[in-house]
C-alpha cells in the first residue's frame, strides 16, 4: 500500500544538500544534468535531447508531486532528483497490508563519487520510516550500475533478487537487482 507523499509540502535538509519540491525555474539546471548521455540511461530513461524534453518531465514532476529536486547547498543548483513510486513488493503476499515505498534517484554525472547520494538516501529513509510511518522501503538498480549498488549497500538495504524488466522509454530489457529495507531493520541499524 503506497502512502501519500506530497513533495510540495516537505523540505529535507542535510549538510550538503536540500531536497525540496520542483519549481518551474529549475528547468535550466534540470536540463543541464538530464541531457548528459548516460545519466538517465542508468535510471531507465533516455537522456533529454532538448529543453522541451526536460520541460515535459518537469511539468509532470510539478503535477504529480512525488519527486524531490536535489539541490546542492553550496551552489543552489539542482543536481538531481529523488522519486517515490509504487513498489514491486506491493504484489508480494509476504508484504500484504504493509505501507511500502519504492525510491529512485538520479544525480548529475559531475557529482558522482562524492558521497552525496548516500547522504540523501539516509535522510529520505529517516523521513519515510520515522515521519511517514512506512513499513518497508524498496529500491533497485540495473545489474551493471555499480555506483547505485554501492549507494544501496551503504544505506542498509538487503538484496532480495533480480528480475528482467522491459523499459519502454529505452526500448530494451534490463536486469534489475532488487533490495528491501524494513522499518525494524532500519531502527536496528540506526539506534
Amino acid at each position: 500500500m503506497f502512502p501519500t507523499i506530497d513533495t510540495s509540502t516537505v523540505t529535507l535538509e542535510i549538510e550538503r544538500l536540500i531536497l525540496r519540491c520542483w519549481r518551474e525555474d529549475d528547468l535550466a539546471d534540470f536540463n543541464a544534468y538530464a541531457s548528459v548521455e548516460g545519466v538517465g540511461e542508468a535510471a531507465g530513461w533516455p537522456h533529454h535531447r532538448s529543453i522541451e524534453d526536460s520541460k515535459r518531465v518537469l511539468e509532470r514532476f510539478l503535477a504529480e508531486k512525488n519527486d524531490f529536486a536535489i539541490v546542492e547547498r553550496a551552489t543552489g543548483r539542482v543536481i538531481g532528483s529523488f522519486g517515490f513510486h509504487k513498489s514491486w513488493a506491493d504484489d508480494n503476499e509476504a508484504y500484504k497490508n504493509k505501507c511500502i515505498v519504492e525510491i529512485g534517484y538520479v544525480l548529475a554525472r559531475d557529482k558522482w563519487g562524492q558521497g552525496l547520494m548516500p547522504e540523501a538516501v539516509r535522510r529520505v529513509l529517516e523521513y519515510l520510516f520515522l515521519t511517514l510511518g512506512a513499513d518497508i522501503v524498496t529500491v533497485g538498480h540495473f545489474a551493471d550500475n555499480h555506483r547505485s549498488r554501492r549507494v544501496i549497500e551503504k544505506t542498509g538495504f538487503k538484496r532480495v533478487g533480480e528480475k528482467s524488466v522491459y523499459y519502454k522509454l529505452l526500448g530494451i530489457n534490463r536486469t534489475v537487482v532488487r533490495y528491501i529495507l524494513t522499518k525494524e531493520e532500519y531502527l536496528c541499524q540506526n539506534t
